[in-house]
């Protein structure tokens, strides 16, 4: 059944900030009328935080990738059960942290993150050189060198200082979606910035750390849509 929405809302999809003014309700109202286009919508809104929260249990960018286009499809095939208990995009969170937690248990890798061992202190060693700002921003190797430091904090700590640092969530929606109290979210935030302290928390930019856009992103909206 072809959609009766507006046209100005369903047409321009594929444009990066066409549907800024749109909210996920009507979005999700039209995907379930049967424009299923439209859930282009809903992944190129959340593609970059869900990848950035994914990414932070899985240390491999093309296994996160499988985890978000199998998060969206059961996301896509369970939307009609959505029953706004939580926001939307908590919603979506909890999907993609369940694919992520599954795959890590099949894969055997819970462990590979308990310790950062020599390799952090390698890392550390090159973020601490002498560096001005304008240098620290331009270098590419000191960005990848700080999304390795985050990628040895323990798994604990990663999740939260990635979803409360860098996609900067509320208290509130992070314990939702890991299922800690606010106070715990509190703890190992604090945790997480006294391992990071020295060498990471005042160089870091948080719009260059594990960026998905571009090709990427395009490569999961169009997977999805094939297979839904």
């Amino acid at each position: 059944m072809e959609s009766r929405g507006p046209k100005n809302k369903v047409e321009n999809i594929k444009q990066k900030n066409a549907a800024s003014d749109i909210t996920d309700e009507e979005v999700i109202k039209e995907i379930l009328s049967g424009n299923k286009n439209a859930y282009e919508i809903i992944m190129r809104r959340y593609n970059q935080r869900l990848f950035r929260i994914g990414r932070s249990f899985i240390n491999d960018d093309d296994e996160v990738q499988d985890v978000l286009q199998a998060s969206y499809i059961k996301a896509y095939e369970n939307l009609q059960k959505f029953e706004h208990r939580s926001a939307f995009p908590t919603w979506l969170t909890r999907i993609v942290i369940n694919e992520s937690m599954a795959r890590n248990i099949k894969n055997k890798k819970s462990n590979l993150y308990s310790s950062a061992g020599e390799d952090e202190s390698r890392m550390l060693s090159l973020i601490s050189k002498d560096m001005n700002p304008e240098e620290k921003a331009s270098n590419n190797e000191l960005k990848e060198a700080l999304e390795k430091v985050i990628d040895n904090l323990p798994l604990k700590y990663r999740t939260v200082f990635v979803m409360r640092e860098i996609e900067k969530m509320s208290i509130a929606e992070t314990s939702e979606c890991l299922k800690l109290t606010e106070g715990n979210v509190k703890v190992r935030l604090n945790r997480a910035k006294e391992i990071l302290r020295k060498n990471l928390i005042n160089v870091y930019k948080e719009n260059e750390v594990f960026s998905f856009l571009g090709s990427r992103c395009d490569r999961i909206v169009s997977n999805v849509l094939s297979r839904i």
